[in-house]
């Protein structure tokens, strides 16, 4: 409604300094005054998220204090070809090769088919430890390349560790 008026208001101002040939100065003044006063926007509250409007994600928490460093045996692993449908498990190690403990406070996979386990304990200095994958192909088809994000007290914070490979559609028996 205040929007309503507003534009009204506008108008009607826009429309007495035209008709009137530009008018006195404080005429134009008072009436410019009158349209910012109605046109003032209020502070809204940010809008809850709906259906449409997903909330956006918090970026995962780098655990605080002192950072360390990681050393992974490979950060990429391909699984060849498999069929849709099947499951894909890989181990991926590592090693804390930094002065003080790990924490990997986080690990997520680029979606729901790409799923990591990983050690919730800190991780001594010089120790080693691994994360496990496991991808789902279930109604995959084509390249795939899945990413997992890490995310510990390193730096960078996150680390990113990739699965990939074929999937070959099911083949349907002939009638």
């Amino acid at each position: 409604m205040k929007l309503r008026i507003a534009i009204c208001s506008l108008f009607a101002a826009s429309l007495f300094m035209v008709a009137c040939g530009g008018g006195d100065k404080s005429v134009r003044d008072q009436a410019r005054q009158a349209v910012e006063a109605n046109a003032a926007p209020t502070p809204a509250a940010p809008a809850a998220p709906t259906a449409t409007t997903p909330a956006t994600p918090a970026a995962p928490a780098v655990p605080a204090g002192p950072t360390t460093s990681v050393n992974f045996d490979e950060t990429e692993f391909d699984f060849g070809t498999v069929t849709s449908g099947e499951k894909v498990e890989h181990v991926y190690k590592f090693k804390n090769t930094g002065n003080e403990p790990l924490i990997i406070s986080d690990a997520k996979g680029s979606c729901g088919c790409t799923v990591p386990e990983w050690p919730k304990e800190p991780i001594a200095p010089g120790a080693s430890s691994e994360i496990v994958v496991r991808f789902d192909s279930s109604n995959k088809s084509g390249n795939q390349s899945k990413r997992v994000t890490l995310t510990a007290n390193t730096s960078p914070a996150q680390t990113f560790l990739t699965i990939k490979g074929q999937v070959n559609k099911v083949e349907e028996p002939a009638n």
